[in-house]
């Protein structure tokens, strides 16, 4: 696959992650159970989304499961992912000993004591860990409140993990000045992501495929920090991604090896997939490779029924 698959697996990701309010920068609450050794950090407005055809065309075209039972899972306890929530975070970490883990945070207006009690009525029970009730949800998950209006959910060995990085026990994200640093860049965006060295690098190889076997990618693959990107859907859609390398030949190569897959990829594109590389610009500037992607609201409709865009959302 070429460099077109790496803006839409970005777009998509930022949607839909493996992984967040009021389209701005995280609460205290939500950043202080964020792990340092973070992967990736994806945040939604649910608002941005719902004022948008496009957006939940989407969403619900490519809605994977995972994500499908976290909303089931918050309809359960009596939270309306489309009416009580203005924001959702999913953060993906590494753990020593129990490889890649996920949380979500959803922030919004629902009220802390009313969920409590509709829980109580269902006779669910929580068990305390640290200073925290964690409630059992449906889909094996768990959930707990960090504030009024703000709910940490997960797997229950990711939930204690968050909390122990709430807690002091784990160092936390502010620790991480690098994805700290790209967070800052990005996180007024309606739906925003950062991701670390280790991701960012294998996202560049599967979207330049054969052009990733080339000895100047090997070269500057280590070279590559992170990434972050943004994407909003006024006046269709918009998609700024940012890949963060060491120095400026480093940037400049890489702009110049994505450049050459997306005319690779041209020569066999469809009509559709034409216009979108069309819409799509590379360049570099100074240690970041900036790629940007707009196109209007048809354009992006025509172009999800591609055979392009079905064959990098499976």
């Amino acid at each position: 696959m070429k460099t077109f698959k790496a803006c839409l697996t970005s777009v998509m990701l930022a949607v839909l992650f493996v992984g967040i309010a009021n389209a701005m920068p995280l609460n205290s609450s939500a950043r202080a159970v964020v792990p340092a050794d973070l992967q990736q950090l994806i945040s939604v407005d649910y608002r941005a989304l719902k004022d948008s055809p496009t957006a939940m065309q989407l969403k619900e075209q490519l809605m994977p499961d995972n994500i499908k039972e976290f909303e089931a899972a918050l309809k359960g306890v009596g939270i309306d992912p489309n009416k009580d929530v203005d924001t959702l975070t999913f953060a993906s970490f590494r753990t020593p000993k129990q490889g890649n883990k996920s949380v979500g945070v959803a922030a919004g207006p629902f009220a802390m004591k009313a969920v409590i009690k509709k829980m109580t009525v269902r006779k669910i029970k929580p068990t305390k860990y640290h200073t925290s009730n964690i409630y059992p949800m449906d889909g094996g998950m768990v959930m707990t409140f960090l504030d009024d209006s703000t709910l940490l959910f997960g797997e229950i060995s990711a939930v204690k993990l968050a909390l122990d990085t709430r807690d002091g026990e784990i160092l936390n994200l502010d620790t991480n000045s690098t994805m700290a640093d790209m967070m800052s860049d990005v996180d007024s965006g309606p739906v925003w992501s950062i991701l670390d060295q280790q991701g960012t690098q294998n996202v560049m190889r599967s979207a330049l495929g054969d052009a990733a076997k080339v000895a100047d990618y090997d070269t500057i693959k280590k070279r590559l920090l992170g990434s972050r990107y943004t994407m909003s859907f006024t006046g269709g859609v918009n998609f700024d991604l940012t890949v963060v390398a060491s120095d400026s030949l480093s940037a400049a190569t890489l702009s110049s090896l994505v450049k050459a897959g997306l005319l690779y990829k041209k020569m066999s594109a469809s009509a559709s997939e034409k216009v979108a590389m069309d819409n799509t610009s590379v360049d570099s500037d100074g240690s970041n490779v900036q790629f940007h992607f707009k196109a209007n609201d048809q354009q992006f409709q025509a172009l999800m029924h591609s055979e392009l865009f079905t064959a990098v959302s499976h």
